[in-house]
């Protein structure tokens, strides 16, 4: 389990560290960062395992050499391995990546729990917060496997196919153990890939899950055309928003300035290739919420995301005009004319 503050249990003792080298992983997870994460992985030599849910859908990227459903187009290492049987997929990691969407990852932990080696570091790339328990990933991992795994999560501005395609990216992984966080760096660093570490695990996963819900306002007024004043003025507030309800959980203020903070958001905002982006954008369009979630491939993370997000803001009296705009367009309390006329309407303040 977790301390009272939230931040994951440093673990005494070096039982996950091999001569200082991590020479397998295993990827838990077969989606489009999943696939990126195994490239950067095999490109540094790390024997690297894909795990999937699903035997008939790992069994077609296998057979292609590629994600042709999340990450087409991007052929993936010949050394890269696939696997659905979980005790196989565990048995020589000596890294874990997380990279299942929040909502189905405590099934998939609940699952595999049995096979995890004994002391193996997680490392989580999950953006999103757990609806029935207003977890983070790293939380939910803690939860399902005790305290005996080392947890990190490696979050920051990084569109899947940018990365895949050899264009320069960086991202920050968040430990508590600093030898980790530092083996992790050098695991996934690669001369187009900069990694940084930072200890606010905290900081790190809630700008991640945070950032999804204000992207999809970002869409809504890229979708009705509001301007580029408006999708700026949403951005600077947005932030502001991510930063009160993240310093309230016992995270750190700077941490939403940097690259996992303003980072993410910047580019979740702006991207036409991000799926929250996206979602908002055919909702200002004039979809309905079932037709954009239905026109998007992938999970939108932002959709399950906002809800938890609104609990933990009226758990913590923490103001999110926006965010609770963005729920109240999904739950369809709202249309997103009027939506948007009460934040413009809202009592003035000082900024």
């Amino acid at each position: 389990m977790e301390k009272a503050d939230n931040s994951p249990l440093e673990i005494d003792g070096p039982e996950w560290f091999n001569g200082g080298m991590i020479r397998n992983a295993t990827i838990i997870g077969n989606g489009g960062m999943g696939s990126v994460c195994a490239m950067l992985l095999c490109e540094n030599g790390i024997g690297t395992t894909m795990w999937g849910h699903e035997a008939a859908e790992l069994g077609k990227i296998a057979a292609a050499g590629e994600n042709v459903l999340f990450l087409p187009g991007y052929p993936l290492p010949e050394s890269l391995g696939y696997e659905t049987d979980d005790a196989k997929a565990m048995a020589a990691a000596e890294l874990l990546v997380s990279a299942v969407p929040c909502q189905f990852m405590r099934g998939v932990w609940e699952r595999l729990k049995p096979y995890v080696p004994a002391g193996v570091p997680i490392v989580s790339i999950t953006k999103g917060i757990e609806n029935s328990t207003l977890l983070r990933p790293t939380q939910i991992v803690a939860e399902i496997l005790g305290d005996t795994h080392p947890l990190a999560t490696l979050s920051g501005p990084n569109i899947a196919d940018e990365i895949a395609g050899g264009l320069p990216a960086s991202a920050t992984v968040a430990c508590k153990d600093a030898d980790l966080a530092k083996q992790i760096q050098q695991v996934f660093n690669t001369p187009s890939f900069r990694v940084y570490t930072n200890d606010d695990c905290v900081g790190v996963e809630l700008a991640g899950a945070m950032k999804n819900v204000i992207a999809i306002a970002a869409g809504i007024i890229d979708g009705i055309g509001a301007g580029d004043n408006a999708k700026a003025a949403l951005i600077t507030r947005g932030l502001a928003e991510i930063q009160r309800l993240g310093v309230a959980l016992g995270a750190r203020e700077k941490t939403f300035t940097g690259l996992s903070g303003l980072g993410d958001l910047f580019t979740t905002c702006v991207s036409p290739k991000g799926r929250n982006r996206g979602f908002g954008e055919r909702i200002g369009k004039g979809m309905s919420v079932d037709e954009a979630i239905g026109a998007t491939q992938s999970v939108v993370e932002g959709v399950p995301t906002c809800g938890g997000i609104v609990e933990l803001a009226k758990k913590h009296a923490v103001e999110m005009p926006i965010t609770e705009s963005v729920y109240s367009i999904i739950q369809k309390q709202k249309t997103v004319k009027e939506a948007i006329a009460d934040l413009m309407t809202r009592e003035l303040k000082a900024e």
